[in-house]
């Protein structure tokens, strides 16, 4: 053989090898779909016979009858539903000691069985136990977690380590028998079982018109506030940002995007997507501007599409998200509409 057709040999063999090799990239043999250029891992969509974990991260759980409506949930999809040791353990305001939840958590995390970690519950506790946990098994079995509020630390921890989350409905604020939830309750199947999720919205006077494509994260707004400068803070490069808070006064709502402007998170931002804020109480407007007319403010020197009103936050029509997923966010005059990839 000559040394020249011995080379052709040699290139079709690696032509070939690297096809092949190009072409089975993404998907590992846990079925782990993963992104060339995303770089996001997606874990395994649920089935039918999986099985999930409701702990409490956070607030505390009065008893069973606060889960059950998640648990016949989760049941009527086929899946089987652990609960945590502590989920009923009660310290002060929260539920378990830090040891307590850490360990409910952990467990969840590195048992690969487990394929979606529910939160029962938002409140505050998360940020107190998220720096002591070990994700090393989670990198070789990743699963979902759920929830929203105080559950946003452990989105900002996820997408900081290259993972997918879900910002949904919880089973302490699920009621069943509520027809304003059933669109939440599709949108969470929907996300957790990989079925096609789209959102189409009303019109809002204070939307801007665009379209753009990016990776939505954020969360509660107060959440991501705290995190700033701490390593769960999110790197807003090529970002779209959802934000929604609960009982905050408008000065501090001003106060906390002012913040996140100074931090950057605008520069490269490539859209803002507003859900529910359900203000103080007697929240009474002597500051002098609405909601919408700060959020506007603050980022009125960039460009990139805003939608507000979206249906997620502490209401009980609240959409699933799926934090680190590609969405196409088209915002026109009459509509805006969000599909994610």
């Amino acid at each position: 053989m000559n040394t020249s057709k011995f080379s052709r040999i040699i290139f079709y063999f690696f032509l070939i090898f690297f096809t092949f090799s190009w072409n089975s990239f993404g998907q590992n043999k846990e079925g782990i779909a993963t992104s060339i250029e995303r770089g996001m891992i997606k874990p395994p969509y649920l089935k039918k016979g999986d099985t999930i974990m409701i702990l409490a991260t956070a607030g505390r759980i009065k008893d069973k009858s606060s889960v059950d409506a998640g648990v016949i949930l989760a049941n009527h999809w086929g899946l089987v539903v652990f609960l945590g040791n502590h989920l009923f353990t009660q310290n002060h305001t929260f539920a378990g000691t830090d040891e307590q939840r850490i360990e409910d958590l952990q467990k969840a995390l590195d048992n690969p069985s487990i394929k979606a970690i529910w939160s029962a519950r938002g409140g505050y506790g998360a940020v107190r136990i998220v720096d002591d946990l070990d994700f090393s098994r989670f990198h070789e079995n990743p699963k979902w977690i759920i929830g929203y509020s105080d559950v946003t630390v452990f989105h900002n921890k996820l997408n900081s380590l290259g993972y997918e989350s879900i910002h949904a409905q919880m089973p302490l604020t699920l009621d069943l028998g509520d027809p304003i939830q059933k669109k939440s309750i599709i949108s969470l199947h929907k996300a957790l079982f990989g079925k096609k999720l789209s959102y189409k919205l009303d019109a809002n006077k204070y939307n801007r018109v665009g379209e753009s494509t990016g990776q939505v994260v954020g969360g509660n707004l107060s959440i991501v506030y705290s995190m700033l400068g701490s390593e769960t803070d999110l790197n807003m490069d090529g970002k779209i940002l959802f934000i929604e808070d609960v009982g905050e006064a408008l000065y501090h709502i001003d106060r906390m995007m002012i913040s996140l402007e100074r931090a950057g998170y605008f520069e490269k931002c490539e859209g803002l997507i507003v859900g529910d804020f359900r203000l103080k109480k007697n929240e009474g407007n002597s500051f002098g501007e609405s909601l919408e007319e700060i959020i506007t403010r603050v980022i009125a020197k960039y460009d990139f599409p805003v939608a507000f009103n979206f249906p997620a936050g502490h209401i009980d029509d609240n959409r699933a998200l799926i934090f680190g997923s590609y969405i196409d966010l088209k915002v026109t005059a009459k509509k805006t509409k969000i599909t994610f990839k």
